[in-house]
C-alpha cells in the first residue's frame, strides 16, 4: 500500500471520529432549544424506528422551544411517545397536530454533569483517534518490512501521521471547549 493510500486512510478515519463526536454533541441538552436534541430521536412508524427528522418537521421558534410537526398526523401519538420515553427529560405537550416540547434552563448541576458527559465523549473520540494512528503506523512497518515503502518514506510518513493526529485531537478539544460554553451559558 503506498504512502499516499496509507496517508489518506488514516485522515479520512480521523476526520470520521471528530464528526461522530460533533454529532454526537448535538443531542446534548445545552441551555437553550436546538433541532439537534430531538432530530435523531427514533420513533415508532409502522413497525420501524425511525429517525424523527424523517417523519416530523422540527423548528425552534424561540430558544426555550421546540415545535414538531409530523408530516403524517397519524403518528403524533408515536412521536409525543418517543419523546416521553427519551432520556432528554422533557415533556411533550400536543397541542392540536404538534407538539411543543419546553426547554427549561439547566441547574448548576445538570449542566456540570453534562459536560463531565462531553469529556467522556470526547476521550472516547480521542482514543478513536489514536487506533487509527496505530494501525497507520503498523501498516507503513510491514510497507517497510516487506519492502514495497522505503525507510526514510515509512518514518516520514510516521511523522505526518503523528501530525495529523495532533490536529484532529486539537480538534476534538476545541469542539468540547465550545460544546462547555454553550452549555455553561446562562
Amino acid at each position: 500500500m503506498p504512502y499516499d493510500d496509507i496517508y489518506l486512510d488514516a485522515c479520512d478515519r480521523m476526520d470520521k471520529a471528530v464528526d461522530h463526536l460533533t454529532e454526537q454533541f448535538r443531542s446534548v441538552r445545552s441551555a437553550r432549544a436546538t433541532p439537534g436534541l430531538v432530530e435523531n430521536m427514533r420513533v415508532e412508524y409502522y413497525g420501524t424506528q425511525t429517525p424523527l427528522k424523517q417523519i416530523a418537521t422540527i423548528g425552534v421558534p424561540d430558544p426555550r422551544m421546540i415545535v414538531i410537526k409530523p408530516y403524517d398526523p397519524s403518528s403524533l401519538d408515536a412521536v409525543h411517545r418517543a419523546v416521553l420515553t427519551s432520556e432528554l427529560g422533557l415533556t411533550p405537550s400536543v397541542d392540536g397536530k404538534i407538539i411543543r416540547l419546553s426547554v427549561p434552563p439547566l441547574s448548576e448541576e445538570r449542566r456540570l454533569k453534562l459536560v463531565a458527559q462531553l469529556r467522556d465523549m470526547a476521550e472516547e473520540a480521542k482514543v478513536a483517534i489514536r487506533n487509527v494512528r496505530r494501525d497507520a503506523n503498523k501498516q507503513a512497518d510491514r510497507e517497510k518490512k516487506s519492502g514495497d515503502m522505503p525507510e526514510d518514506d515509512a518514518f516520514r510518513l510516521k511523522e505526518d501521521i503523528q501530525e495529523v493526529t495532533t490536529a484532529h485531537e486539537k480538534g476534538v478539544a476545541a469542539a468540547v471547549e465550545r460544546k462547555t460554553a454553550e452549555l455553561m451559558e446562562v
